[in-house]
C-alpha cells in the first residue's frame, strides 16, 4: 500500500503576524525554521520516502530543504501546490479585511464566500479544483509500495481532508486545525481490476514531534 505525507510549512513572520500570505515570498521566521528541522528529523525517522514534491512558494520552498537534505532526495517543485492567490488583498491583517471585506469570508456569509474572487486572485472553488487536480494526478503516478511526501499549505491540505471526508466548503476550510509543520498521513490502495486508487486518511495534524 502506498503512502501519502501532507505536511504544512512551518511559521514565517507573517503567519505570526496575522497576515494573508497567498502567493507572497515570505520566508520562515526562526521558529518555522526549527519546526522544519523537527519535521525534517520526525519524517527521517518515521517513513520511508521516496519523493519529495512541494509548492514552489519561498515558505514551502525553505521547510523542504532540511527534509531533502536528511533523506538524499531532491524536491520536485510544482506549482499546483500552493496557497490561494488572493491577490490585491495579500499583506492584508485578516482582522482588518473580516470587517472591510466580509464577501471573502466563510466564518461571515457561508458557501457564497467560496465563490468570491479577490482582485487578480482565485476563489475558493478555483483553489480546490486545482488542487484535487494536483493530488488525483499524483496518487495516479504512485507505485504501489511507493511513500510521497508533499510540503504545501492549510488550504490544499483542508480541501484535501474535507474532499476524504465529505464534507461542505466551509466545514472543509473551518473545522480542521492545522498547525504550522505538522503532517497528516493518508494511504493509497492500488485497484487490480484498473479502477482509481482509494485514499483514506490514517492520521492528520500530527504535531507531538514539534518541541517548538
Amino acid at each position: 500500500m502506498a503512502t501519502l505525507l501532507l505536511a504544512r510549512h512551518g511559521e514565517t513572520t507573517w503567519s505570526h503576524e496575522g497576515r494573508v500570505q497567498g502567493w507572497a515570498p515570505v520566508s520562515l521566521d526562526d521558529r518555522g525554521r526549527k519546526q522544519a528541522t523537527a519535521l525534517a528529523r520526525h519524517v527521517e525517522q518515521s517513513y520511508d520516502v521516496d519523493r519529495i514534491v512541494t509548492s514552489d512558494i519561498e515558505r514551502a520552498q525553505e521547510t523542504a530543504r532540511p527534509i531533502a537534505r536528511e533523506l538524499g532526495l531532491e524536491p520536485v517543485l510544482d506549482s499546483s501546490w500552493r496557497e490561494r492567490d488572493v491577490g490585491s488583498l495579500q499583506g492584508f491583517k485578516f482582522e482588518n479585511l473580516s470587517q472591510q471585506y466580509p464577501q471573502y469570508f466563510l466564518s461571515a456569509v457561508g458557501t457564497p464566500a467560496a465563490r468570491e474572487r479577490p482582485p487578480s486572485g482565485e476563489s475558493l472553488v478555483e483553489v480546490r479544483r486545482r488542487v484535487l487536480t494536483a493530488e488525483e494526478g499524483l496518487v495516479a503516478s504512485m507505485g504501489p509500495d511507493e511513500t510521497v511526501l508533499v510540503i504545501t499549505h492549510g488550504t490544499p491540505i483542508r480541501l484535501i481532508l474535507g474532499e476524504l471526508k465529505g464534507l461542505d466548503i466551509v466545514e472543509t476550510m473551518l473545522s480542521q486545525p492545522l498547525e504550522y509543520g505538522g503532517i497528516c498521513e493518508l494511504t493509497v490502495e492500488m485497484s487490480d481490476d484498473g479502477d482509481e486508487p482509494t485514499v483514506h486518511i490514517v492520521a492528520e495534524n500530527v504535531t507531538d514531534f514539534l518541541t517548538v
